[in-house]
């Protein structure tokens, strides 16, 4: 499983970025810097990844940092199957 392109897969499905998205690398700003982006978006890829990953996000998990980048996302993603 590469946990890194399933993330860029679901954010480009979630925020209808299919093309863009394949183009991101961990460095790539998300909240604040891409429009589709918003905090409507943020639930929605929450319930995503959640799907995606089989993983359950609490409220508390959902952070500015977490989804700063897509790099700081996927760390998130990679911590939260390691449990």
């Amino acid at each position: 499983m590469n946990i890194a392109e399933d993330v860029r897969t679901v954010l480009g499905q979630v925020l209808g970025l299919e093309d863009r998205a394949r183009h991101f690398d961990a460095r790539t700003a998300l909240f604040g810097a891409i429009a589709e982006f918003d905090s409507r978006a943020v639930v929605t890829l929450v319930a995503a990844l959640e799907d995606r990953f089989g993983i359950v996000v609490a409220d508390d998990e959902i952070t500015a940092e977490v989804f700063e980048t897509v790099g700081s996302l996927t760390d998130f993603i990679e911590a939260k199957l390691a449990t």
